[in-house]
This record gives C-alpha cells, sequence and structure tokens, in this order.
C-alpha cells in the first residue's frame, strides 16, 4: 500500500499555546510531514517542533513581524495562499484563523482542526484587545474585516472536514459558516501530571494570563470579599488592575516554572475558572493533579467540568454569584483518584485515536470513490 504523503499547516508558530500543542500531536503523529506556517519564532517552539522540517512564507522577512504579527493581519491570506502544497495526499491544518485557506492539489484531502473561527474577522474587539494601535488604524482595520470574512467563508466550504474542538466552537462554525463540523477535543498532556500527597492547603488557584476577558478580576474580587486565601500565576496587561482590585488574601506571583505551576495545582483546594474559552486546557491539567474546578458555566468548561463531580459551576460573570459557589465548595467531598479518572479521558492517546480514525474513513471514503468513478469510465 502507498504511503500517505502528508503536509501540516499552521497559521503562526510564534508562542507556545494549546493550538501549538495540537501541531507538536500532528508532528509526533507524522514525523516525516512538513510544517507549512506563515511565521515562526524558533525562540518560541515547543521542544517537541524543534526536530521539525518547518516551511515559512515570505512574511518572515518582514521587519518587526515577531513582535507586530497582529497588525500584518491583511497579509496572512495571501501568505497562505503562497504556500506550495500540490503533490500531497493529505492537507492537515491546525487553524484559528488563515491556515484552513491553504491551497490544495486536485485529489488532495484536507482536514482542518478548527479552534475557533477567525478571531480577528468576527471578533474583532477581542482580538485587537491589548494592541497599541491609534483609533483611526483601528477603525480601518475593522473595514478590512468584511473581505477577510468573505475570505475566510469562501475557504471554510473548501475544506472536506472540519472538526471542532468543542462543543461551543461546532456552534460556532455553524453559525459562521453554515457548516457541521464534528468534536474531537484537544490533547491534554496528562503524563506531566500527578496526584499530590497528602491533603490539599487552603487556597485557591488562578493559573492564567492577565487579559481582561480573562475575567480574572472576578476571581480576584471574590476571594477578596470573603477573605479567602487566592494565588494567581501568570502575567499580562491586566495584572495592575488587578492588584488593585485585591484585598490582602490574594497573591502574585507571575511567570512560574512548570514545576511550581504543577506543585500549586496539586497542593490548591480548586482552581477558578471565571471566563469563556474556546476548550481550556487548564483545568483538565488541575484534575490531572486530582484537583477539582469552579467554572463559569459556559463556553469548553461544559464540555470538561462534571458538575459536583468534578468542580461546581456558577451561573452569571458576577462577583456575587462566583462568591455564593466558593462559600459552598467546603460542602462537597472531592474524590482525586475520581477526578484524576476524568481528565484521563482527555489525554493524548485519545486525541490521536479519535483523529487517526477520522483521517483513516475520510481518505478510504475518496479512494472508494475514486475507484467506482475508474469502473464507471471504462464502461
Amino acid at each position: 500500500m502507498r504511503k500517505v504523503k502528508v503536509a501540516i499547516v499552521h497559521d503562526y508558530l510564534n508562542q507556545m499555546g494549546g493550538a501549538e500543542r495540537v501541531v507538536a500531536v500532528f508532528h509526533k503523529m507524522f514525523p516525516d510531514a512538513p510544517i507549512y506556517t506563515t511565521i515562526v519564532d524558533r525562540d518560541k517552539l515547543l521542544p517537541e517542533l524543534k526536530d521539525a522540517d518547518i516551511h515559512t512564507t515570505w512574511m518572515q522577512r518582514i521587519p518587526g513581524i515577531l513582535r507586530q504579527f497582529k497588525l500584518f493581519f491583511w497579509l496572512y491570506p495571501f501568505a497562505v495562499s503562497s504556500m506550495k502544497l500540490k503533490g500531497y495526499d493529505l492537507i492537515l491544518s491546525s487553524s484559528s484563523a488563515y491556515a484552513k485557506g491553504a491551497r490544495k492539489g486536485r485529489d488532495s484531502v484536507h482536514i482542518c482542526y478548527c479552534h475557533t473561527p477567525m478571531r480577528f474577522a468576527w471578533n474583532f474587539e477581542a482580538y485587537m484587545e491589548g494592541v497599541p494601535v491609534p483609533k483611526n488604524v483601528k477603525r480601518i482595520a475593522k473595514w478590512l474585516t468584511y473581505p477577510l470574512q468573505a475570505w475566510d467563508c469562501r475557504n471554510s466550504k473548501r475544506v472536506d472536514r472540519l472538526i471542532a474542538n468543542s462543543t461551543i466552537v461546532k456552534e460556532r462554525i455553524g453559525h459562521t459558516y453554515g457548516m457541521n463540523a464534528t468534536i474531537i477535543f484537544p490533547p491534554v498532556e496528562i503524563s506531566r501530571f500527578s496526584v499530590g500527597e497528602g491533603d490539599p492547603e487552603d487556597y485557591f488557584l488562578v493559573v492564567s494570563r492577565l487579559v481582561s476577558y480573562k475575567r480574572i478580576d472576578l476571581a480576584v474580587e471574590a476571594c477578596s470579599r470573603l477573605g479567602r486565601k487566592l494565588i494567581v500565576i501568570g502575567d499580562g496587561p491586566d495584572r495592575p488592575r488587578l492588584e488593585q482590585l485585591a484585598g490582602n488574601t490574594v497573591t502574585f506571583l507571575g511567570r512560574r516554572s512548570d514545576e511550581e505551576v504543577v506543585s500549586h495545582m496539586q497542593r490548591c483546594k480548586a482552581l477558578i475558572f471565571p471566563g469563556i474559552e474556546d476548550f481550556g486546557i487548564t483545568p483538565l491539567e488541575v484534575n490531572a493533579c486530582g484537583r477539582p474546578i469552579v467554572a463559569f458555566r459556559g463556553g469548553g468548561a461544559l464540555d470538561t467540568v462534571v458538575a459536583e463531580r468534578t468542580g461546581l459551576f456558577f451561573a452569571e460573570q458576577s462577583v456575587e454569584s462566583l462568591a455564593e459557589t466558593i462559600e459552598r465548595f467546603d460542602q462537597y467531598e472531592w474524590d482525586p483518584a475520581r477526578i484524576r479518572e476524568h481528565a484521563e479521558a482527555f489525554g493524548e492517546h485519545v486525541f490521536i485515536e479519535r483523529l487517526q480514525s477520522s483521517i483513516d474513513g475520510l481518505m478510504g471514503a475518496r479512494e472508494r470513490g475514486a475507484k467506482i468513478a475508474q469502473v464507471e469510465g471504462s464502461y
């Protein structure tokens, strides 16, 4: 049987987030497949991608591109279209923006793992939050979202299969593109975490980038009001505001090493997860440490938190609603082994099995269709 020739495509490799983790697993599944991306910052590559065959576009040569990559949004469609992808049997893209617009060969299959529809085009204000640009530039940029929306819809419909990373993203895909998507939850590196020894300590935990849409202010204000100890790990532009809101029971640790983060996860009462995320891997990492979650009832948390078994939900994004949930947290008994077992269902091996099954199914259907067409053409 002929070996399938695979190309991996990603928007840009200039950070170490959940989307890049997916690319690393793609690379693990297909180690010989080249990775095509618009730009790469090799200082910020995940260790698993250091040995990968990475191809960038002409955008890599733009001065300042790695520092101001968001400002060049209007160039990415052209850069993605310039990628040379003919001759591959399978194009496997990881996209929250432009990668799904990669042009495939006539006989290729394109499967796109979609983290969310393009934020810049469909959720402009959230995308540009924290980007220091003049108001007139921002106004012009917003006008450019309209042709970008048309480009995004057109290219999405050319993809052979869209895979959503969560229920909320599946819903967005249906609303934005009018397309159905299957759901495969992203891989969580469960093996990095273990259940801690002994009883938890008396503090709640936040592990997050400190940006306003994450709603860390709810956790800071609720714990300050209740006099509950809160440890905040992470940094970002919202930190000064959050520190002003904080009482003396809230401690900001900034960025910490992976080992320190895991140690805090193992010892906390619970992680507070107050924002709306596309999926949210951090709650499952904390679950892998045997600890529960206090999460807002929305977004990706609906896929990952089991009420009263692996965590608690609060109903409204308000200080009052979160405080009420924190107050009743100690009424529940939490089974670390059971919580850990729940997290294992989202492990990397599960992601690989489900994605490989999806690939095999689509490639097999394409091959059967080609054989039928060949037979019919011989008559």
